[in-house]
């Protein structure tokens, strides 16, 4: 029996719907349908009343959905206490956050939230978007640092993972000077995948419109999911490419790179899994609400 079983079911006893369920849990609705099915499997009896609409519990449905859910508080509850417990009685947070903002973001403010609350262990996921997500509604992490633009909905229920605005940062297109496009010329685009966060980012229309060369005047020559994968490439002389201005702030001062239209304002998000309420999680909760006070 998987976790994660557990997880779905009781989302979806909450949800009373398949497709909002999947959504919530980052999944096709077929792939969450058989996850259901296999924990009715396991169980060894029905747990759903597929005659009824919305999605209806049995009774034994009810009964485990009771002892899913103390059962899933007692696992999680259990694994923070044994984490904490390992870092020599140092309190600690876990933090999935998107690999640029591991680098570009996270050091400083967890310094920030040292002065404000003392030293503080980390645990810090850097990865992509998705399993950042994943790792946050599993309840893995405590934390999801990430950016934000309207363009790219973060399916997120603001009750059980309210959020914070921590600062602003910038995706600019740049190049090197020789990128500086001309009339008539052709310019080489380096590209996010088309799935990743920055990359759904930059096919909406206010990135569309911000380039200073339309979809006729660019050649696609590399696809990178990671930011400073492509900022490398920019600065190898391959072509240009959105990025964000925390990490490219030096080769902008330098003159490395130039910037080749309008910024796109990103928000820096903090969320945070409302169901772990340790000490050291309410604490960094609040400070980080203050630093975004102060912003």
């Amino acid at each position: 029996m998987d976790i994660k079983w557990l997880e779905d079911f009781i989302t979806l006893a909450r949800l009373q719907s398949f497709s909002r369920a999947a959504e919530e849990r980052h999944v096709t609705q077929s792939a969450f349908s058989r996850r259901i099915q296999a924990l009715e499997t396991w169980v060894g009896v029905p747990l759903l009343d597929r005659s009824r609409f919305p999605t209806t519990l049995t009774p034994e449905g009810r009964r485990f959905r009771e002892m899913a859910e103390e059962t899933l508080r007692n696992l999680l509850q259990s694994r923070a206490s044994l984490t904490a417990s390992s870092q020599n009685d140092v309190p600690t947070i876990a933090v999935a956050a998107l690999h640029t903002l591991s680098v570009t973001f996270f050091p400083q403010w967890l310094s920030e939230i040292e002065k404000s609350i003392g030293p503080c262990g980390s645990r810090l996921l850097p990865d992509d978007f998705h399993n950042c997500m994943a790792a946050i509604v599993d309840g893995s992490y405590d934390f999801f640092l990430t950016f934000y633009h309207e363009a790219v909905p973060l399916l997120l229920h603001p009750n059980q993972f309210p959020h914070c605005i921590l600062a602003q940062d910038f995706l600019v297109p740049v190049g090197l000077p020789l990128h500086d496009p001309q009339p008539s010329s052709l310019s080489p685009l380096l590209t996010y995948s088309p799935n990743s966060f920055l990359g759904q980012i930059c096919q909406c229309q206010e990135a569309q419109a911000v380039l200073p060369y339309g979809p006729d005047t660019v050649r696609h020559v590399n696809e990178n999911a990671m930011a400073e994968g492509l900022r490398k490439m920019v600065l190898a002389g391959h072509g240009c490419a959105w990025l964000p201005r925390s990490l490219i702030e030096k080769d902008l001062e330098t003159h490395e790179m130039i910037a080749l239209g309008k910024e796109i304002p990103l928000e820096i998000r903090l969320y945070r899994k409302a169901e772990h309420t340790r000490s050291v999680v309410e604490q960094v909760w609040q400070a980080s609400q203050q630093i975004a006070l102060c912003k």
